[in-house]
């Protein structure tokens, strides 16, 4: 029986950790990336698919990079009703 459990966890773990591997919630294919770097180290790479701004990375000098998008296409980055935009972090990676 715990054999079976374990068989079941693993398989489930294998599926949750392999959705979309490495794919942005948005298309970026074709997109022209502009870097830059900032005074304090942290880096930023611009993604724009036929001028408008698509996804923005920001690779902190120290910590993880994280990504923000333009899910709906309207030329602006995601926010809530509040105005703060949502941040997303790659967690895992194979």
């Amino acid at each position: 029986m715990k054999i079976l459990l374990l068989a079941a966890v693993l398989a489930l773990a294998g599926c949750a950790s392999t959705g979309g591997a490495g794919m942005p919630p948005v298309d970026v294919s074709g997109a022209d990336v502009s870097k830059r770097s900032l005074d304090n180290g942290d880096t930023i790479e611009e993604y724009r698919v036929s001028g408008q701004l698509r996804m923005v990375k920001v690779t902190p000098a120290r910590g993880a990079p994280y990504y923000m998008y333009d899910g709906n296409g309207d030329g602006k980055l995601d926010s809530n009703r509040d105005g703060v935009s949502p941040v997303y972090w790659k967690l895992y990676s194979w």
